[in-house]
């Protein structure tokens, strides 16, 4: 697959580590005067060498996609000056990974890419990425969240043979810095090991110099600028550290599920209903600003890496569906009910994608369903296959629901306005539920539900 990642330090060339060695296609963002402190370890030394070697990668400079081209075709790591990111333009990338590290999001979309990972702080799940990889010392180092966020930054450095904050070396004072000490080399507590602004900056504990900024980078006072190791192990230095590998093994496992998840499953959105209990189109009322149909297909287009059919009898649906790259089924019989939906829908794919393995169904008027739920459901059944995979609440089942092939042909023969719903009572140990917030599975059935909805998020 081809993946950019933002960023080019030390931790996110080590989750470029990860990645290249299974194959990978990658290109790294860095910006113009990059200020990564473990430059030994990192390709974001390319931007002022041109060329940096970690382990056994080379990160190369390139200035244009003719470049980045080359450097990928003869199996190397291609490094870009892109502070905004917009290589992902003509890259195309099937997955971006946010690892600039800045403890906030500084303007990572989840529809940027097909899958889009926040590394640390400052992402949640569902909302600007479809998960976040822990990057903080301690047991759940690397592990990979699915709903939520990373543990907050704390502002204290994690231990290192038995130091925390005495093994940073900070800028005494804004101006240009000028290194007095070589990284791998062993400093005395007290010892000057570099000026920032013509003042004097002491180490605050004896060891080996791990990492220490290019001499001429322009520094403002208290910025990181250094780092002392008191293991006294030199490899340490010209190595991927043990955090970097960590954070990468998560990065490399979200990937390789996602690589595997979409080759199974897809979409269908079912978006035909007639609204005979609302006494009106309801996916055309609008709540916060857009319509229903408008919040589900929103949704669903954090899933681009998967082909979603959408299921509709409206013609502006049908025009917003396919601006977003969506297939659209026309339902010109709504009146034979939700399972006539169904079953167009998954005819629809399998004429797009006959060896799918499973479908998740959705509809429009779950308002309140969050993209974290939908990405979940998509986890539960990839690693439970042949299994029916649910939203719900306490042991109660709702929407959206993925149906694995086993069940297409039972699908198949539904009539009627029930849905899968009938299917359900004949294969209840089959069943998994995925938990959600019972605001979730609420959906809109009756104009009072909608006025209900409305007062909860003041409109």
């Amino acid at each position: 697959m081809k993946i950019l990642i933002k960023g080019a330090g030390d931790l996110a060339t080590g989750i470029a580590s990860r990645l290249y060695r299974c194959g990978h296609q990658i290109v790294m963002t860095e910006l113009e005067v990059p200020l990564t402190v473990r430059r030994s370890v990192a390709l974001s030394r390319a931007v002022y060498e041109k060329c940096a070697q970690v382990e056994d990668m080379t990160g190369i400079l390139v200035s244009s996609k003719q470049e980045a081209e080359a450097v990928l075709k003869q199996g190397d790591i291609a490094v870009v000056v892109d502070k905004e990111a917009d290589t992902r333009r003509w890259f195309c990338p099937d997955v971006i990974v946010d690892a600039i590290l800045a403890k906030r999001n500084l303007g990572t979309s989840i529809t940027d890419a097909p899958f889009v990972i926040g590394v640390g702080p400052g992402f949640s799940a569902g909302e600007d990425c479809h998960c976040v990889v822990e990057t903080k010392r301690g047991h759940t180092l690397g592990s990979v969240i699915w709903k939520g966020s990373a543990i907050p930054n704390t502002g204290v450095p994690g231990n290192v043979g038995g130091y925390t904050i005495e093994r940073l070396i900070r800028a005494a004072e804004e101006g240009t810095m000028q290194a007095k000490a070589e990284i791998g080399e062993y400093v005395e507590k007290g010892q000057t090991v570099a000026v920032t602004g013509g003042v004097s900056v002491q180490a605050q504990m004896s060891g080996i110099v791990r990492g220490m900024l290019q001499n001429g980078a322009w520094v403002k006072k208290g910025l990181k600028i250094g780092d002392i190791d008191a293991r006294c192990e030199a490899s340490h230095c010209v190595t991927i550290s043990d955090k970097a590998r960590a954070v990468g093994g998560g990065v490399l496992e979200a990937v390789s599920q996602f690589e595997h998840m979409r080759e199974r499953f897809a979409f269908v959105i079912l978006a035909a209903g007639r609204g005979e209990r609302f006494g009106r189109n309801k996916l055309k009322e609008s709540l916060s600003g857009k319509t229903l149909s408008q919040t589900i297909l929103q949704k669903v287009e954090a899933f681009s890496g998967y082909p979603v059919v959408v299921v509709t009898g409206d013609e502006a649906i049908k025009r917003e569906a396919e601006k977003k790259g969506f297939f659209v089924e026309k339902n010109q019989e709504p009146e034979l009910g939700i399972s006539h939906s169904v079953k167009l829908g998954l005819k629809k794919v399998l004429t797009i994608q006959e060896e799918i393995q499973g479908i998740l169904f959705t509809v429009s008027d779950q308002p309140n369903l969050k993209i974290s739920t939908i990405q979940r459901i998509l986890n539960e059944a990839f690693l439970h296959p042949r299994q029916i995979i649910c939203a719900g609440n306490e042991g109660k089942t709702g929407n959206p629901v993925l149906w694995d092939a086993k069940y297409f042909s039972e699908l198949l023969k539904l009539s009627g306005d029930s849905g899968g719903r009938q299917i359900f009572k004949y294969h209840q140990k089959e069943v998994r539920i995925v938990e959600a917030e019972r605001e979730e599975l609420k959906d809109i059935d009756r104009q009072k539900d909608l006025e209900c909805l409305r007062k909860e998020v003041g409109v």
